[in-house]
């Protein structure tokens, strides 16, 4: 997945060969790719695996379902199956393909190059289309529903939340006085020009939509509940052994991964109890990995990736309490 950040171009997975050398570690196991995309990380694991493996594949986008499924890009692989569900869904998911466990889950996060490249899909400030942004267009409030109906307040707290945007209250209160003038934003051209008038300065390269469009497009797709409600159902879904990777693209992302893998990858003391036993870890953080130079300079829209890997140790979780 990727940033909105360069021109229409071919889609290239990125850290292809890095997230899918660190997560099949075993060629007979089962393996899930919480966000197919295109497919490369799945057609390559397939190519890893040997005919005892399986993989388990989901995406919420229904473009990228029919793209696995049909015509000469599909995969007619016995091995494959591929659901259309978020990826915090994947135990669901697991459960009705009859999978217990797995041996590895991929997550690659945020929107891909054929979303943001298709102006009919909203996400990009570069072409002019309907203001959606919804990774599932079937279901959910798109980005101008939310800014046509959303008070100043909750707006200006988006954009500074999820976009980490210093101009957030002017934001928020240049599209109320425009909704309130009887102009409501309809169309990614029209948000792109009232921000590049808001927004007066900028790191170098950047566009002025850049971080308000992130913003949106992670509040539309509740993009970070979802990523912390996978982290945490891998504690039950991964085997000892299996391996989490994990792709992100900015800092919120990131930042949730890294502290989901260091919590759980050391031993945890409850200091009510000092002599009671620490809770063991959970995890062995293996890798933090970057795009080559290689990698940045045929693809742009790479540069801001990071892929974090770690294993799960063989400590079992407790069993969930219940009422008698």
């Amino acid at each position: 997945m990727v940033q909105d950040d360069a021109v229409p171009r071919q889609h290239r997975t990125v850290l292809l060969h890095e997230a899918v050398d660190a997560l099949v570690h075993r060629p007979g196991g089962t393996y899930l790719d919480g966000t197919f995309g295109r497919g490369g990380h799945s057609r390559l694991i397939l190519s890893r695996l040997s005919p005892e493996g399986r993989l388990l594949a989901i995406d919420r986008d229904p473009e990228a379902v029919a793209h696995a499924t049909q015509g000469e890009a599909g995969i007619a692989d016995p091995r494959f199956s591929i659901d259309h569900n978020r990826f915090a869904d994947y135990p669901a998911v697991m459960a009705r393909h009859g999978v217990a466990q797995l041996d590895g889950l991929l997550l690659d996060i945020g929107v891909s190059s054929p979303q943001i490249d298709d102006p009919a899909r909203g996400f990009s400030f570069r072409h002019d289309g309907p203001l959606d942004m919804r990774m599932d267009p079937t279901r959910g409030q798109s980005a101008a529903e939310f800014l046509a109906t959303a008070p100043k307040e909750r707006i200006a707290e988006v954009v500074r939340d999820y976009g980490e945007e210093r101009f957030a209250p002017a934001i928020a209160r240049a599209v109320v006085a425009r909704r309130e003038a009887g102009h409501v934003l309809q169309r990614t051209s029209e948000l792109a020009e009232l921000l590049a008038s808001v927004v007066r300065t900028r790191e170098r390269g950047q566009d002025p939509a850049t971080r308000t469009f992130q913003a949106l497009r992670i509040l539309v797709n509740g993009e970070l509940d979802e990523l912390e409600q996978a982290l945490e159902a891998s504690l039950a879904a991964l085997k000892p052994g299996g391996r989490l990777a994990v792709i992100s693209f900015h800092s919120l992302e990131d930042r949730i991964v890294k502290t989901f893998i260091n919590r759980h990858s050391r031993e945890e003391f409850d200091r009510r109890a000092p002599f009671a036993e620490p809770k063991p870890a959970l995890f062995d953080a293996l890798a933090r990995i970057k795009p080559s130079d290689e990698e940045v300079s045929g693809n742009g829209r790479s540069r801001s990736a990071v892929l974090r890997v770690a294993e799960r140790t063989d400590v079992a979780l407790p069993p969930v309490w219940t009422r008698p």
